[in-house]
């Protein structure tokens, strides 16, 4: 026995792999030199050590669990990987293996490490490599040197659209456009002659045919003897970075035009050497006589001298708090006209807050220069005519329910400037009480409907003298629809109005002169004329009885005074229209419709007068306008409208008197009549002006004519008789 124990240990002592054997209470009673070389103890330290003290506690715990099966006899043997403790406090991997002894008489648990920690780091390096592998954004795929396609990750499957099961197996050449039909080919020579490729910017097509910009890195794999035996890449799609490139090539293109063609050009201010350097585009602004490189006093003296302080000024502005400064100023130019520029530039300071250097642009403003020189001109001749015209501009932002007046709309009523301040309440304060409302639902029509709008109103101003003004509005929209602003324009009036008062005192004269002339006339004609010849047809019948007379003048006579009797009734009718006593004693119904059924008689035709609704007073004033515009109408109908059958309406409202006169006869050209100034049009227009009435017409060739005449009634005891 004693060689197989002697060989025993020399086994034991000369294993590679860590042996310890303990008690079935885990501790140590021999342990072999590769144990201890393994964990850095003596055999004396370790046989000292329980076998849970020879792991950190969560890998203990396991192996001590799996212990206490093996000595209740449930298990007979058990493998474990777990970390343990070096002498110096770091850790090893170690493949433990644990076997029951059940040849002796006293049960022993033998126990095997093998050190895998450089299996274990391999295998952690792989499982990071895997990781982010998965993780990883970019296509990473691995191939054979044909191009075979044998790994394939998420990211891969996120670029081109192929899961792995659908990329896997096939040719790489599916990524590749078809009008680069060689470049995989090359690619591969190169790989396969053990060269690399590193940022290789080309195209290729996802699953939906879509073309992307990749930017490849691909290097070969080799095995241990240095063989190359696939191939690995990454792609990362640059896509959106090449479309940022293609922008901002764009974008510095339309700079480059802008700078061009807006008449601009860079310039760089070496503080400290006191030199500044102007970008080739100067020439486009100053030409090309001027140098490119200017000292600091250089460019001074080219600046006019009105203008020298103002650029002192903007440079000792340039802070660390304030960088940016922005100035205009003009520019001399030896045989040239000076120039307008402005001049944006950024200060770079040192750590101690000194000025370095300053870049910025200047471009050439001298035709926006000009303009606003020529806007403001114009606006001050605008403003100057309004005043001159008494014309005055007014905005309402919807929003704010902020107003703003021109000092000539304040001027008009009667208020210094500022005098109505932001709101409406001044403004309605000067309007007149009696136009208030009216004037105040225009305004509120007008930002409701969005419509133009106009009117006329009187204010009073603050020395109570009366004015009138004539407005006009006009709402502008929003893109949405909604209103936001209302612009207006005034205009005094008040010369008009008052000329239109003395104008309408001559024409009210010149109609009562004529109306006390009508009735002069027809008071002779029917007082004087018309009992002349009445008492003439008594003496022409006296003589007709007289027997001495001839048969022949007899029969003669009977004419004379048929004719005689006719002539003394068409006088009489005629004064009866120059002056209708029935008008001044019955009212305006009665006379109208005795004047209609007179002038039918008188003209041969039929008029249908029908009158309604007519309860309020009828000013005289109102009754005799009314009746001469029957008489007017009339006497067009029978004479251009070429029927025999009139219709004449007469009716009233709560407060105004209606008149139609219509007929279905050859009608007329409205616009033409009104400017021939015929059909007695004017006459029967300024009639009903005179007491605030208005006269349509409706007419249209072989289509009829309807006139209709309206007027607010009157009131008082002296138009009481007038109603009829």
């Amino acid at each position: 026995m004693a060689p197989d124990i002697q060989l025993f240990r020399d086994v034991f002592n000369a294993s590679p792999i860590g042996i310890a054997v303990e008690t079935l209470e885990g501790q140590p009673l021999f342990v072999n030199p590769a144990l201890c070389s393994m964990l850095g103890f003596s055999e004396e330290e370790l046989r000292k050590k329980h076998c849970v003290d020879f792991s950190p506690p969560e890998d203990a715990e396991k192996d001590w669990a799996l212990f206490q099966q093996l000595r209740a006899g449930s298990i007979d043997r058990y493998q474990l990987e777990k970390r343990y403790f070096r002498r110096d406090g770091s850790l090893v991997w170690g493949s433990l293996s644990i076997s029951f002894l059940h040849s002796r008489p006293s049960p022993l648990v033998l126990a095997m490490v093998e050190d895998i920690t450089e299996k274990k780091k391999a295998e952690e390096a792989r499982f990071r490599h895997a990781a982010i592998v998965e993780s990883s954004d970019d296509a990473i795929v691995s191939g054979t040197l044909d191009g075979i396609i044998v790994s394939w990750n998420a990211g891969a499957q996120n670029i081109y659209g192929y899961t792995e099961a659908e990329a896997v197996g096939k040719q790489i050449t599916m990524l590749v456009p078809t009008d680069l039909p060689d470049e995989e080919n090359k690619i591969l020579e190169r790989l396969s002659a053990g060269g690399r490729i590193e940022h290789f910017e080309t195209i290729r097509v996802t699953k939906t045919g879509k073309r992307i910009n990749v930017s490849l890195t691909i290097s070969p794999i080799k095995d241990s003897s240095g063989r190359t035996v696939g191939i690995c890449g990454i792609a990362r799609d640059i896509t959106e970075r090449k479309r940022g490139e293609e922008t901002q090539r764009e974008s510095e293109e339309r700079l480059r035009l802008a700078i061009q063609a807006g008449k601009m050009y860079a310039y760089e201010w070496d503080v400290a050497a006191g030199v500044s350097v102007r970008s080739s585009e100067y020439v486009n602004v100053l030409g090309a006589n001027e140098p490119r490189t200017l000292t600091h006093q250089q460019v001074l003296e080219r600046i006019h001298p009105e203008d020298r302080p103002k650029i002192l000024e903007a440079i000792a502005r340039h802070s660390l708090e304030n960088p940016t400064v922005d100035v205009t100023y003009r520019v001399l130019l030896p045989g040239k006209s000076p120039i307008w520029v402005k001049s944006s530039g950024r200060a770079f300071f040192d750590g101690e807050g000194r000025m370095l250097r300053v870049i910025g642009m200047v471009a050439d403003v001298t035709d926006q220069k000009l303009a606003e020189e020529a806007l403001r001109s114009s606006e001050e001749r605008l403003r100057l005519a309004q005043k001159a015209a008494r014309i005055g501009t007014f905005e309402r932002n919807i929003r704010t329910g902020v107003n703003t007046w021109t000092p000539e709309m304040e001027s008009m009523y009667g208020l210094p400037p500022g005098g109505f301040g932001q709101t409406r309440t001044a403004f309605e304060n000067l309007v007149h009480p009696d136009d208030r409302a009216e004037v105040m639902k225009l305004v509120d029509e007008a930002l409701k409907t969005g419509q133009p709008t106009h009117g006329e109103w009187r204010v009073v101003w603050p020395d109570e003298s009366v004015h009138w003004i004539a407005g006009r509005w006009q709402v502008l929209m929003e893109e949405s629809g909604e209103p936001s602003r209302v612009v207006g324009v005034d205009m005094d009036i008040t010369e008009r109005k008052l000329a239109e008062g003395a104008l309408a005192n001559v024409n009210r004269k010149l109609i009562d002169a004529q109306e006390q002339e009508r009735t002069r006339i027809g008071r002779e004609l029917h007082d004087d004329i018309g009992q002349r010849l009445a008492l003439l047809a008594v003496e022409l019948q006296q003589l007709r009885e007289d027997a001495l007379i001839l048969p022949e003048v007899r029969s003669r006579m009977g004419e004379l005074q048929k004719q005689t009797s006719e002539i003394a009734a068409d006088i009489q009718s005629l004064s009866h229209e120059l002056h209708s006593a029935k008008l001044q004693y019955l009212g305006i119904a009665a006379a109208m419709r005795g004047f209609c059924q007179e002038f039918g008689e008188t003209q041969k035709v039929e008029i249908d007068f029908k009158t309604h609704d007519l309860q309020s007073p009828v000013a005289p004033d109102v009754s005799l306008c009314f009746f001469r515009v029957l008489q007017e109408a009339l006497h067009n109908s029978v004479k251009h409208s070429g029927v025999r059958h009139f219709e004449v309406r007469l009716w009233g409202t709560s407060d105004e008197i209606h008149l139609t006169v219509s007929d279905s006869g050859a009608g007329f050209d409205r616009e033409a009549a009104k400017t021939s100034r015929g059909l007695g049009l004017i006459s029967m227009e300024e009639r009903l002006k005179l007491v605030k009435g208005t006269l349509s017409i409706d007419s249209q060739p072989k289509r009829g004519t309807t006139i209709h005449a309206r007027a607010p009634l009157g009131s008082g005891s002296d138009s009481m008789r007038a109603v009829g």
